[in-house]
């Protein structure tokens, strides 16, 4: 059976997340699955496609997802193996799960409910829940295809999530919503191996892009000559991604290539 590695980025259409898509579809030829939750595919396909030259249109695949919704995930997942080809050994390559959102929190009275139910559903839910359906793609203990290098399972977390490393407090729920994160991706790794999986889980801190999610950092004290246009972040995080190794699964590594504390 031929083999068919294939790469995921959910959800893919903005920012950071936009970026790692056209990147991977510049650089690789792989098939891409990309996620979205509007209402337009092709509208969706032509934004991705519309600053690349060369680039197979047909490669990208694009499913509609709603990190809110369990059963919109589900049906992604579902709509994902009905497109892959049966004659084929389909497995996921590289998973780029970029969900994320940040209300600015500066002190305790800055703290609104609905603002950290909000945050923990996108930073840590969707991601428990987008393992739960999707990581029945990742290759098995005994493939039926020869698989050289692990397959690589990358949830966007950041630094600001490290316990040891927060020397200035703030953004509470942001931080402790990505402190979570990195225990799932920990957890999920070690589920990984129980199962002897062709694969490992990591994390990624891209450092500060010049994104929406990230204004309320932008004019912070060491950020201000530190930030990253998305197509500068999007390249080195896959670099960075490529070239990890099984020795180093588990654990959170920034953009530079360097491990991140817990």
């Amino acid at each position: 059976m031929a083999p068919n590695p294939f790469l995921l980025v959910t959800p893919a259409t903005r920012g950071l997340s936009l970026a790692i898509t056209r990147h991977l579809l510049s650089t690789t030829n792989f098939p891409v699955f990309a996620t979205h939750r509007s209402n337009s595919a092709d509208e969706v396909k032509d934004k991705i496609l519309s600053s690349l030259k060369d680039v197979d249109p047909a490669r990208l695949h694009l499913l509609n997802l709603d990190l809110t919704s369990e059963k919109s995930i589900a049906s992604a997942a579902d709509a994902l193996e009905e497109s892959l080809p049966k004659d084929a050994e389909s497995y996921i390559h590289t998973a780029f799960l970029t969900g994320g959102i940040l209300h600015p929190e500066k002190q305790p009275g800055d703290i609104n409910f609905d603002d950290v139910a909000a945050t923990f559903q996108i930073n840590v839910i969707s991601h428990l829940l987008l393992i739960k359906h999707f990581s029945r793609f990742l290759p098995s203990a005994h493939p039926k295809v020869q698989i050289d290098t692990p397959a690589k399972w990358v949830h966007v977390s950041a630094r600001v999530g490290s316990i040891s490393d927060n020397k200035r407090g703030g953004w509470y729920s942001y931080r402790a919503s990505k402190a979570a994160l990195n225990q799932v991706i920990k957890t999920f790794d070690l589920q990984l191996q129980m199962q002897r999986s062709k694969a490992i889980s990591v994390g990624i801190h891209p450092g500060t892009v010049k994104t929406d999610l990230s204004k309320g950092f932008w004019d912070s004290a060491g950020v201000k000559d530190k930030i990253f246009e998305p197509t500068d972040a999007a390249e080195k995080v896959v670099g960075v991604v490529e070239k990890l190794k099984a020795e180093q699964r588990g654990r959170v590594w920034d953009w530079a290539g360097k491990e991140v504390p817990w």
